[in-house]
């Protein structure tokens, strides 16, 4: 007959019974597979931590895992402020354990299949403010015809928040005068119509009368394209990014590419009011989820606002 001493010794605790299965999904990737050391080891770590979690909801084994216990699982590791990275590594190797699990008959089903990766934070856009917009839209010497362009380019990308390829992509029968709006070809030729104003519409018909009108070859296939160089062919989207990236420096502001125009030109609309699905329309965006990011952009300005001014922030 067995004592009960050593028949207690004899039943495996959940812990040491999911700690048998790690040993063997290791060995596996280590022999089987030939993953390296450092590799094998970074499994450990992840899996342990997985199993001290999973031992203190009273978990028998791996095969009674579910999909809800993962996702705590990693709700707990954001919590602890494990950025998005090390909690896609921990999902990795949990994924890869239950692809070990299945494949062996240790576990019936694959409760990591219903979750998802999590999702990088988006970093917030690059803004400039409409002083600075303003300093660099100043920069440019329009008594000579390149800087005439260069202001005209410059107008154009802050008051239509285009994307230095579509401003390159310009031609001048898309610019609708007496409606003062553009036609914009954005990304897969997706054609919107934008709201452009007097100011700029002032600069390109200066920059067109004075600048355009030296450099333009007739009969050639780029004859209609808007910002033209003094070869007269379309600026290409380096030209573009030098242009404002100089204009920038000269203005004293350092690291300005054309996409912080756009970002710019989001941010102040939303800042004044305008709706999110107009600035939707204008910016070319298929989900509206993308333009949301500039409302953040306005929550953080409003805060900034509030711990400057306020006087018990």
């Amino acid at each position: 007959m067995v004592t009960t001493e050593v028949a207690e010794k004899r039943v495996p605790t959940s812990f040491s019974l999911m700690q048998r299965e790690l040993k063997q999904f290791t060995h596996h990737i280590a022999l089987e597979r030939g993953l390296a050391e450092n590799t094998v080891s970074s499994y450990t770590i992840d899996l342990t931590r997985f199993i001290e979690f999973l031992e203190q909801k009273s978990v028998s084994s791996f095969a009674n895992v579910q999909t809800a216990h993962i996702l705590e699982f990693l709700t707990m590791l954001a919590d602890m402020g494990l950025g998005t990275s090390s909690r896609t590594r921990y999902l990795y190797s949990i994924r890869s354990l239950y692809k070990f699990l299945s494949s062996v008959q240790l576990s019936p089903t694959n409760p990591s299949e219903l979750v998802d990766l999590p999702k990088p934070q988006r970093l917030l856009p690059e803004v400039l403010s409409y002083p600075q917009i303003a300093k660099i839209l100043d920069q440019p010497d329009i008594t000579r015809a390149d800087g005439l362009r260069n202001k005209a380019l410059l107008e154009v990308l802050y008051a239509c928040g285009l994307r230095a390829s579509e401003a390159c992509g310009l031609q001048q029968r898309d610019i609708l005068w007496e409606a003062e709006v553009i036609r914009v070809f954005g990304k897969g030729s997706k054609e919107r119509i934008i709201p452009i104003g007097k100011t700029a519409l002032q600069w390109i018909s200066e920059y067109r009368r004075l600048a355009r009108s030296l450099w333009v070859k007739e009969n050639t296939d780029s004859a209609d394209a808007l910002f033209l160089n003094q070869r007269g062919t379309p600026l290409s989207r380096m030209s573009v990014w030098n242009i404002v990236h100089d204009s920038a420096l000269q203005a004293g502001i350092d690291e300005v590419h054309p996409h912080m125009f756009r970002h710019s030109f989001a941010t102040h609309l939303l800042e004044g009011g305008a709706n999110l699905r107009a600035v939707q329309e204008m910016l070319g965006h298929a989900d509206i989820a993308t333009t949301q990011i500039y409302t953040h952009i306005d929550r953080e300005y409003i805060k900034e606002v509030h711990t400057s001014f306020h006087p018990r922030a």
